[in-house]
């Protein structure tokens, strides 16, 4: 396709024949492996999170500045140079990505810590919420700026950074944490259809339809990117009105709301609750999400102030939605804090019976309370289902450079989780105990895996040689390191208490001694690597050998 012609006239022609030529190459077929275009360049080889065609435009216009009487279209876009003001239509075209991530924030797993945290402590953590929403702003933050600033999202930059090894081994921490997380979601959405089914339905049953209607929501891409994003919308507005439903007909009371958000408290009681809190803020798969979904708009890397802008938007957008799952966190915390908080029933409520606990305590009322929360319940396991094999098909072509229809792609992650949840909905739906058992080691596996997303997201978005101008400062590392520091030790306080009274005998504490060892010398390996104490460290090792 030859290029517009260097003496063509004005901007306006040029820019349409820059466009004719984009869509003409988004329109050529994949190259073939091991084969290529004349032409082409070394990337149309490497697996995309979104192709050309596929991106939301946020820039409507090239045209004439409005300053000499353009329309409100071409205010939106710049050819100057410099960042236009501020627009409202603009952050209308950029809402969506950070509405996607935040579903991670509202998944079963996530509602399910916070009704235990209002059932055992109250109020009292509801600061630790804000706290620990604030930190996974900021972590989400930094997934956004890299994919922005590189074009490129996590998986995919992992796969250049680390050697062959390290690569495969992020890849499976990944995929394992996924279908952890996948497992939570798909039977929350079971559980919910058990419950708006009256029971007809058993679990099993409402896992297949979960599977199946993914898929249908998935499909919905291929009609562009924003009906997908409408969706998302439109099941985030359905979990808002339920729990603010649930929140008003409860009537908590206002004072100790207030100070359960201002006044902080910890006791020894609570302590697990919290941890609870603050492990549920960190997905490792959400944080590969929302690297590949900010490149659904259309940016060039190669122009500044595009790149400045975009990360403007996303960052109030980001901010925006994180607010809004922070307020229906709130609604299901306070709600399960007024019913049961000091009551015989507080350490015996998980998400298998909650709504029946819930409508034992309030009643029926103008539409009962079991349903509402049914209904909250399921908007939050459909939309963290769809997001979750959203989310793994990037982590698989990522890692893996996979150039597969995005369908497959959709099928293959599916597998990974669909099928061991179908044997885990036969085998635990039993009894509620049952099920919080395998949430217990479900949360165990998500908090093994968070130090393999958190630590190559830090390392690379504060390399100039990955983000150019836009690599984070020296405070904002610090601050960063801080936040990731405090959210492994954490985590790692979870799974000391969880294992101390897990694992019993010598010989299982001795496998488990030697799985802690290999664990902290990769987590290790991925802090230290590139810096000059491991490089002094090789070269030491070399030295002896030669």
């Amino acid at each position: 396709m030859a290029a517009a012609p260097a003496g063509a006239g004005d901007g306006a022609t040029a820019a349409a024949a820059r466009a004719i030529e984009e869509e003409a190459r988004a329109l050529l077929p994949s190259p073939a492996p091991g084969g290529g275009y004349d032409d082409g360049d070394e990337e149309d080889l490497e697996e995309r999170a979104y192709e050309a065609a596929e991106k939301v435009i946020v820039c409507i216009s090239d045209g004439p500045d409005p300053e000499s009487g353009g329309d409100d279209d071409a205010a939106l876009c710049s050819s100057s140079g410099a960042a236009p003001p501020f627009s409202w239509r603009k952050l209308w075209l950029f809402t969506g990505p950070g509405f996607l991530m935040s579903i991670a924030f509202l998944d079963p797993g996530n509602l399910e810590g916070d009704l235990q945290a209002g059932a055992v402590a109250g109020d009292t953590l509801l600061w630790l919420l804000m706290w620990a929403t604030a930190m996974g702003l900021l972590v989400q933050l930094l997934a956004a700026r890299l994919g922005v600033a590189t074009g490129r999202h996590l998986a995919e930059l992992c796969r250049d950074e680390y050697p062959d090894w390290a690569r495969r081994a992020l890849w499976l921490m990944a995929e394992v944490a996924m279908v952890g997380a996948d497992i939570q979601e798909v039977i929350g959405s079971a559980i919910a259809i058990k419950i708006l089914s009256r029971g007809y339905l058993p679990l099993w049953a409402g896992v297949v339809i979960t599977a199946l209607d993914c898929f249908i929501f998935l499909s919905l891409e291929n009609y562009g990117v924003r009906k997908l994003e409408a969706v998302f919308a439109f099941l985030i507005a359905t979990m808002a009105i339920s729990f603010a439903w649930m929140f008003t007909d409860t009537k908590p009371n206002g004072k100790d709301l207030l100070i359960g958000i201002l006044v902080p408290k910890l006791s020894s009681r609570t302590i697990r609750q919290a941890v609870g809190v603050v492990g549920c803020v960190i997905m490792p798969h959400n944080v590969f999400l929302h690297s590949a979904l900010v490149q659904s708009r259309k940016i060039d890397q190669n122009k500044e102030y595009q790149v400045r802008e975009a990360l403007r938007y996303y960052s109030i957008e980001s901010t925006i939605a994180l607010a809004v799952s922070f307020m229906i966190n709130l609604f299901v915390t306070t709600v399960f804090a007024k019913g049961f908080y000091g009551s015989k029933e507080a350490g015996n409520i998980g998400l298998e019976n909650a709504g029946q606990y819930l409508q034992e305590k309030f009643g029926g009322g103008f539409f009962p309370i079991l349903y509402i929360w049914g209904i909250g319940l399921l908007a939050a396991g459909q939309s963290s289902t769809i997001t979750g094999t959203y989310a793994g098909q990037f982590i698989m072509g990522g890692f893996l450079n996979l150039r597969l229809k995005k369908w497959v792609r959709a099928l293959i992650t599916r597998s990974f989780a669909i099928v061991p949840t179908i044997v885990v909905a036969l085998f635990f739906d039993t009894s509620d105990s049952a099920l919080d058992v395998l949430n217990e080691w479900l949360n165990v596996l998500q908090s093994i895996q968070i130090p393999f997303a958190l630590i190559p997201l830090i390392t690379l978005v504060s390399k100039e040689q990955v983000m150019g101008v836009f690599k984070i400062g020296p405070n904002t590392q610090a601050v960063t390191w801080t936040v990731a520091t405090l959210l492994i030790t954490i985590n790692g306080y979870l799974l000391m208490d969880f294992f101390s009274s897990e694992i019993r005998g010598p010989l299982s504490g001795s496998l488990l001694c030697v799985a802690v060892l290999v664990y902290a010398s990769f987590v290790l390996y991925l802090i230290l690597r590139g810096t000059e104490f491991s490089e002094k460290i090789v070269k030491a090792i070399r030295n002896s050998f030669s």
